[in-house]
């Protein structure tokens, strides 16, 4: 299984209509298609701040995985949101620096409109023993050992 198919197979993602398009050698990229449900106005289509930062934090943790080659939650992520998004989002993340215990990394997003909609930088823990965590609980092991020898 790749890394962008395990991404794309998170029940969140799959939830909100994202789909991780690239995801390589600390960079990953994505989609939103954006629906009425994810809108912050009910007269009118307009990305509630929460779907754009959902994107934001699954393109950039996308991105430290294909270089921590495990699991990595977010430890901490600021956005600024520059425009407001009514249309389809991409994002695109780029890690910035690769710790030993935590990975920064930038993440840009736009509109299909070519607004550009936000930045932002996130921090993910990349070290640590992830026995017994809830990020690993039914998770195919052998998928993620693959991951960590690719």
């Amino acid at each position: 299984m790749s890394l962008q198919t395990l991404f794309n197979d998170i029940p969140f993602v799959e939830r909100l209509g994202m789909e991780i398009t690239a995801v390589d050698d600390g960079h990953a990229a994505g989609t939103l298609s954006l629906q009425r449900s994810h809108s912050s106005n009910p007269e009118s289509l307009v990305a509630h701040g929460g779907v754009t930062y959902s994107l934001v934090d699954t393109v950039g943790g996308a991105a430290v995985v294909s270089l921590s080659g495990s699991i990595s939650p977010t430890v901490d992520m600021r956005i600024d949101y520059l425009a407001p998004a009514t249309a389809d989002l991409r994002a695109e993340a780029e890690v910035v620096r690769n710790g030993g215990s935590v990975a920064v990394v930038d993440v840009e997003v736009y509109d299909d409109d070519g607004h550009h909609v936000a930045t932002a930088r996130g921090t993910y823990k990349t070290g640590g023993d992830g026995d017994g965590s809830p990020w690993t609980e039914g998770v195919d092991q052998a998928a993620i050992e693959r991951l960590e020898n690719d």
